[in-house]
């Protein structure tokens, strides 16, 4: 038994290094909001950076309301975003990559860019 808390221990104290590690590393949002003007979401990060897309691009979004749009709950550890009314969650760090939603979704937007 003594071994079991040892080894449960370790890997406790391990994950919490990592935890730590991810804290510092990946993008937070301290803030987000829906501009309607240019129908952008915009994030504030907590690195003091901003990154913003229209909303057009996110899976969920694209045929959104301006009042469901304006919407926007922050996760609490700032990773992700949270539609309530439109049942739609997004990360950050995808966002900043690039991705907008699933495999799917990202298929459908290349080929409309495509066609353009």
């Amino acid at each position: 038994m003594e071994n079991l808390d040892a080894a449960l221990e370790a890997q406790l104290d391990r994950a919490y290094d990592r935890a730590i590690l991810v804290d510092a590393t990946e993008p937070r949002a301290a803030s987000a909001y829906y501009d309607r003007a240019s129908g952008q979401v915009v994030i504030h990060l907590k690195d003091g950076s901003t990154f913003m897309f229209p909303h057009e691009l996110a899976q969920g979004l694209a045929d959104a309301s301006e009042e469901d749009l304006a919407t926007i709950e922050i996760t609490p550890s700032g990773i992700g975003l949270h539609w309530e009314a439109l049942d739609v969650d997004l990360t950050v760090p995808a966002l900043l990559q690039g991705i907008y939603g699933t495999k799917a979704w990202m298929q459908q937007l290349r080929q409309k860019r495509n066609a353009v």
